[in-house]
């Protein structure tokens, strides 16, 4: 190694930008954001309006944490909106006479079975991920349109609204929980033998294999997971909305998708954790409500949305290679 490599190598600044290369797309996102938004529009980073993006940007970091974990294992889950139309109706309709905390339980178990389906036809069958879970979503969303027919959606347990749109202490109870949920499965992903079996699946599956790892028992995991975490998704929404719908939830699994990429998990790798995307469900909550204090449309804000998700997928690619 040559005198100039060596001073290279120990030269502070040059660590430092290596170190903030090497980020998640979201963490240098989000700081430029809010630099653009202290010269623009400095009320968006009030407490106050900081607090309420928080509570907003909850349910997307729930969806985004399945994910993120599916992806990891290299596969995708984009049956979301099927599950949160399926959560809707339970909850909502009154179809089944259960009391709402029976209904809330059943609706987590039928998450679960969703995503277990889900994983069994993927690691069993061998079938894409991509054509499984969005079919599952499609079916599962005409049955409930089909069924909604007979029964029009009422208003969400009550139960539920209080809880997510309660305050302690001035932060939303919502964020807490999300807060709440990231800190042990950060625990999980780092420290337990779980978590490095999705990192050795992510990296290579047939490595992981021959090495005795159970490579298609994690997929069914995480297929499971995911599903767990689009309900809990759907509860708050519908905390939020107070009223049951059909549609609800029909752009989380883009969404989502969007931030686990932005929050440093890609295809094939394995690597990641759970601030990254949790950071960028933030940023992209933030994003929306940036574009629209300048009165950016719907249709402007996905063309941006689907820039920024190629432009952080080809520039976290090419850093890692």
């Amino acid at each position: 190694m040559t005198a100039l490599a060596k001073s290279r190598e120990t030269n502070p600044i040059v660590s430092a930008g290596r170190w903030i290369v090497g980020l998640p797309p979201a963490y240098p996102l989000l700081v430029l954001l809010f630099g653009i938004a202290y010269f623009t529009h400095p009320h968006l980073l009030s407490p106050l309006f900081l607090m309420l993006m928080l509570r907003q940007a909850a349910p997307l970091g729930l969806a985004t944490i399945g994910q993120s974990l599916v992806i990891r294992c290299r596969s995708i889950d984009l049956s979301s909106a099927g599950v949160m139309a399926v959560t809707s109706y339970i909850l909502t309709s009154g179809t089944i006479p259960v009391s709402p905390l029976a209904a809330i339980a059943l609706c987590i178990v039928v998450g679960l079975a969703i995503g277990f389906i889900n994983g069994v036809i993927i690691t069993v069958r061998k079938a894409s991920a991509v054509i499984v879970t969005l079919a599952m979503s499609i079916i599962l969303t005409g049955a409930v349109i089909a069924f909604s027919q007979f029964r029009a959606p009422g208003d969400v347990p009550e139960i539920l609204r209080n809880v997510v749109t309660s305050r302690i202490g001035g932060v939303p109870v919502a964020a807490l929980l999300w807060l709440f949920v990231l800190f042990p499965l950060h625990y999980i992903d780092r420290v337990t033998v779980f978590g490095r079996y999705v990192r050795a699946v992510g990296s290579n599956p047939l490595a992981a294999e021959m090495s005795g790892i159970p490579h298609a028992r994690i997929v069914l995991v995480a297929h499971t997971v995911s599903g767990l975490f689009s309900v809990l998704s759907c509860f708050f929404l519908l905390g939020f909305v107070g009223v049951g719908t059909v549609n609800i939830g029909q752009d989380l699994a883009l969404n989502s998708l969007s931030a686990s990429i932005l929050g440093g998990i890609n295809f094939g790798m394995g690597k990641g954790g759970m601030w990254g995307p949790a950071a960028a469900a933030f940023m992209l909550t933030f994003l929306f409500n940036f574009l629209t204090s300048f009165g950016l449309g719907e249709p402007g804000k996905l063309m941006l949305q689907g820039l920024i998700v190629i432009v952080a997928a080809i520039a976290y690619s090419k850093r890692q290679t």
